[in-house]
């Protein structure tokens, strides 16, 4: 099943700092607003709305990978 994956349902335990650092931490806000920019590219490709190769699809996924590590390790330490 195509979905999104976006980051409050990937963590919702921690919904609440999630909310707190797009608010208070402009890297981490950046860093969010890149993860669901590339979520919503991935899904559009997923869905047929948009054409990319399997290639460039993997690559985004690596990335959305990327992000979303980078994001909860901020997470746990902010």
């Amino acid at each position: 099943m195509i979905q999104k994956h976006q980051l409050i349902e990937e963590f919702p335990e921690h919904a609440d700092r999630i909310h707190e650092l797009k608010e208070k931490n402009s890297h981490f806000k950046k860093l969010f607003d890149e993860y669901d920019d590339l979520d919503h590219e991935i899904y559009r490709i997923e869905t047929d709305s948009e054409p990319a190769s399997d290639e460039t699809l993997n690559k985004l996924r690596a990335e959305r990978v990327k992000l979303k590590d980078e994001l909860y390790q901020m997470l746990l330490t902010l």
